[in-house]
């Protein structure tokens, strides 16, 4: 199996950290505790219940990689509100090498980078599938960002993708992160989509409420546990949840 891109298997952290948000997050904490963070060469998924800081990591490596905080890739110059990375002010990254291409992929403020491509001198669709991203629906703008914009040799961040996209769309994501990591690419991902977890070969990294950071196979993983508690006995889970 193709080992991805590895251009940053390892950001280390440059303490001491502000005693306050968002350094006082339980998985930040433990972030610097180990001194960093490590990455697989080719695809690591950030789990964890709404909450427990995996969206706040992934901003800050997007920062620290040099892409856009609101998302797009190293080139977008663009801000929609004062905003900033703290965290990333506290980290380094240890390049390996360094990539052809990036992108953050960020569901939160999608519409701002289309926008942003939209209004680029001489035009700029022609990586997005040569129109508007605003003419499609969100799920098939961002299948279009990553089947038409993301290429070999680059470095990919997304955020919680899952949320523009249908069970087809997971499914068709899913096939093209596989594609793209046996063309030297790496991605890191924040998730709940038990379908995007199914990659083989990827690295889970899963926050629990004290903010412990752990490997954790597929079947452990909380998006796949519960979904398949869910789904094996809805009838069951529904009375629980609905009762008086």
């Amino acid at each position: 199996m193709a080992s991805g891109g590895g251009f940053v298997t390892w950001v280390r952290t440059e303490p001491p950290p502000p005693d306050e948000h968002p350094f006082t997050l339980p998985v930040v904490r433990e972030v610097f505790a180990r001194g960093g963070i490590g990455l697989d060469p080719g695809v690591t998924f950030l789990v964890g219940d709404n909450g427990s800081g995996k969206s706040t990591l992934l901003e800050a490596l997007a920062v620290v990689f040099g892409m856009n905080l609101e998302g797009g890739s190293r080139n977008f110059r663009f801000s929609t509100r004062p905003e900033r990375s703290a965290l990333a002010d506290h980290l380094v990254a240890c390049w390996k090498r360094r990539p052809r291409t990036d992108f953050f992929l960020r569901a939160e403020s999608f519409y701002n980078a289309a926008t942003y491509v939209e209004e680029l001198p001489g035009g700029g669709l022609g990586p997005y599938g040569g129109r508007s991203l605003h003419e499609r629906s969100h799920g098939e703008s961002f299948l279009d960002v990553a089947l038409h914009r993301f290429g070999p040799d680059g470095l990919y961040l997304l955020d919680e993708p899952e949320a523009a996209l249908s069970v087809r769309g997971c499914l068709a994501l899913l096939r093209r992160v596989a594609d793209l990591r046996a063309r030297r690419c790496q991605f890191v991902v924040a998730t709940h989509s038990p379908i995007l977890l199914a990659l083989p070969g990827a690295l889970i990294l899963q926050i629990d409420e004290d903010g412990a950071l752990t490997p954790t196979g597929y079947d452990e993983a909380e998006p796949v546990r519960l979904t398949r508690g869910f789904l094996a006995e809805p009838d069951r889970l529904l009375r629980e949840l609905l009762a008086d």
